[in-house]
């Protein structure tokens, strides 16, 4: 089967393990600094804004902490987006409220969050779509005239541009995933920004427990150093140096990935552009560099699913990504949005990772022209 995700480890990744198996301290330490020291030159940003922790889901959590996001507030985020950000919310008191995408890129857009800007709201939580920059200029200039603080998800967008400027640093927080599905693998893990040297200190103590400068496990040395103090309620969310040695080579690797990602991105656009009942991804602005996390194709809901059994029985796995929050009856949404809803019966992610050979990607052009849709789509 041709899967959508796939890692790329190699040898590079299992001698680094190798050395942390050989140091014998498996947990959080200097090869984690490093990562961490290493991902912030990546983003161009000072060292001391940049965490790692156990998951982008965590950093979304404690975000909500962060921010003072708590019962009454309102965080507007779009429903294509992935269930971690809206239970982030729910988890935090909060209400979530989701707002429709662009039907072609399936990003939010200053618009589509305006519609849900009230008196209660009090942060955006927006995704890069697929790698593919929401536009910063449009939704930083709003946020800024009405006063709202900014979450980036940026578990599509490790590498992505905005007018030059890393995503990530448009927003008071931001988080990046690196599970074994995204474009830089730990197995699990994440990265936690923060605007502020203060806000990233406070983030520092509650990922680990919430404990002050003055305990023992810190780096402060005590007369009794088994004794430590708690600022506040914090949880475990860090991320050990098994993880971090893994995400050392592939921050190196990450340049030919993004490469090969791009590849395969235009290798679909040239080889399905053509087909009449197919429709696919916008062009990207010259304003934007994409990571190439998603390719995805539209086409009616009749022939998206017989599409998608298709592939599948042919060997090409597939997905859409992700299934709109809003219908999800746990978060208590009830109003209708159009472009999303209809993304989520039209849109099919096709299988981009760095790890697709040049077979696999015929095999999947082809088999997608051989489907007979039936009617005509356009």
């Amino acid at each position: 089967m041709i899967n959508v995700f796939q890692p790329a480890l190699g040898a590079e990744e299992l001698e680094a393990v190798r050395r942390v198996f050989e140091s014998n301290w498996p947990g959080k330490g200097k090869i984690t600094d490093q990562f961490e020291v290493e991902f912030a030159r990546h983003l161009g940003t000072d060292r001391e804004l940049v965490h790692s922790t156990s998951c982008c889901t965590e950093g979304l959590f404690q975000a909500m902490t962060l921010l003072g996001i708590g019962p009454g507030d309102e965080v507007v985020l779009p429903s294509i987006s992935f269930v971690g950000a809206a239970n982030a919310i729910m988890a935090s008191g909060a209400q979530p409220v989701f707002c429709d995408v662009d039907g072609a890129s399936l990003n939010c857009t200053a618009d589509t969050i305006e519609s849900c800007i009230t008196a209660r709201t009090r942060a955006v939580l927006i995704l890069h779509y697929g790698g593919v920059p929401c536009d910063m200029e449009a939704i930083g200039g709003l946020l800024a005239r009405r006063r709202l603080l900014l979450i980036e998800d940026n578990a599509c967008s490790v590498a992505s541009r905005f007018r030059g400027n890393a995503c990530g640093s448009f927003g008071d927080i931001s988080v990046w995933s690196f599970d074994s599905m995204k474009g830089l693998v730990t197995g699990d893990g994440g990265m936690i920004w923060c605007r502020t040297a203060d806000l990233a200190k406070r983030a520092e103590q509650l990922l680990y427990l919430g404990l002050g400068n003055k305990s023992g496990f810190g780096k402060t040395v005590n007369t009794r150093w088994w004794e430590f103090e708690v600022t506040e309620c914090g949880r475990r969310g860090i991320l050990n140096d098994i993880a971090s040695a893994i995400g050392i080579e592939q921050l190196k690797k990450l340049p030919r990935f993004l490469a090969r990602r791009k590849q395969i991105h235009e290798f679909y656009d040239g080889e399905l552009s053509s087909i009449s009942w197919l429709t696919c991804p916008p062009q990207i602005p010259d304003s934007s560099i994409s990571s190439y996390y998603f390719y995805w194709v539209q086409a009616r809901s009749q022939h998206r699913d017989r599409l998608a059994t298709y592939l599948r029985e042919n060997g090409v796995y597939t997905t859409f990504r992700y299934f709109p929050l809003h219908r999800v009856p746990f978060y208590g949404a009830t109003k209708s949005l159009q472009n999303a809803e209809r993304a989520a019966e039209e849109t099919l992610c096709l299988p981009l990772h760095p790890s697709l050979s040049c077979d696999d990607l015929e095999h999947v052009v082809t088999s997608i022209r051989r489907f007979d849709p039936g009617e005509t789509f356009r």
